[in-house]
């Protein structure tokens, strides 16, 4: 299976692709809208999408950003028809600073923070596999 990544912002959106054989993530790209999300999906053949959801340490998620991102993991699903996953994205800005320490652009560090946010996936994916087994 293919999956996209996504890491959403106001005003960019990062992109990251991996699979479920290998399951590592990679950065793709990084959109602006809901469009350039269906055509990766299309280009790319994508099975499943992974959307990062902010939530804080303390374990809460409201806010205006919350909402924004609600109506925007609407717009994803309808527009794709993909299944949807989503996955706590905490620090993964952070941790896509700490990857790319000032080598790429802002731009590009939006679909490292994807590629992070879709890796943690594919790692809970495995951690929940090996204890059932």
């Amino acid at each position: 299976m293919r999956y996209l990544g996504i890491d959403y912002g106001e005003k960019r959106i990062g992109l990251a692709l991996g699979d479920s054989e290998t399951k590592i993530a990679t950065p793709y790209r990084v959109v602006n809208c809901i469009d350039g999300i269906k055509k990766a999906v299309k280009e790319e053949l994508v099975d499943e999408i992974v959307i990062g959801v902010p939530v804080r340490l303390d374990g809460s998620n409201h806010g205006t950003m919350k909402e924004k991102l609600d109506v925007f993991i609407g717009a994803v699903g309808r527009s794709t028809g993909k299944k949807i996953h989503l996955v706590n994205e905490v620090l993964s800005s952070k941790a896509a600073d700490s990857l790319v320490r000032g080598v790429f652009v802002k731009t590009e560090r939006d679909a490292v923070a994807a590629m992070v946010i879709l890796q943690d996936f594919f790692n809970i994916i495995e951690a929940n596999y090996e204890r059932n087994v």
